[in-house]
């Protein structure tokens, strides 16, 4: 019964659950960042190349025999795979450079209302402040 109720701990912790909503929603947006990059992106690159498909570039390094088959270097797959890459990180950082933006805009805006809200001291209060501080210096240095 201890096993089975440390797995319900740990199952059903705030952190795994939003790593579980983490996990569903990544996997959701890289299906939208896949289809960016081979539905628009690579026919563009495909048009500024001359019609070149990368996914289709290869190179045979050895004729397919009766008894093996062809051996093919698809150089192709993999610059076509960089190029995703390249385009999932951009998206990622962008993704990321906005919620920082967010993230500062609320805390200065959380910051002017904080600001507004603080006490404003009198002028006679701070005075009285500071003469019991340095009374309290004076006390000090006497001992």
């Amino acid at each position: 019964m201890k096993l089975l109720d440390e797995f319900k701990s740990f199952a059903f912790k705030g952190n795994v659950l939003d790593m579980a909503v983490g996990v569903i929603i990544g996997s959701a947006f890289g299906k939208i960042v896949s289809s960016i990059v081979s539905d628009l992106f690579s026919p563009l690159l495909g048009l500024l190349t001359g019609g070149i498909r990368f996914d289709q570039l290869s190179v045979q390094l050895r004729a397919k025999t009766a008894t093996s088959e062809a051996l093919v270097l698809h150089y192709g797959l993999f610059l076509q795979n960089i190029f995703d890459f390249i385009i999932i990180a951009f998206a990622v950082f962008l993704l990321v450079k906005g919620i920082n933006v967010a993230r500062d805009a609320m805390k200065k805006k959380e910051l002017k209302t904080e600001e507004k809200t603080a006490p404003v001291v009198p002028a006679s209060e701070q005075l009285l402040t500071e003469i019991r501080d340095l009374l309290k210096e004076s006390a000090e240095l006497k001992k």
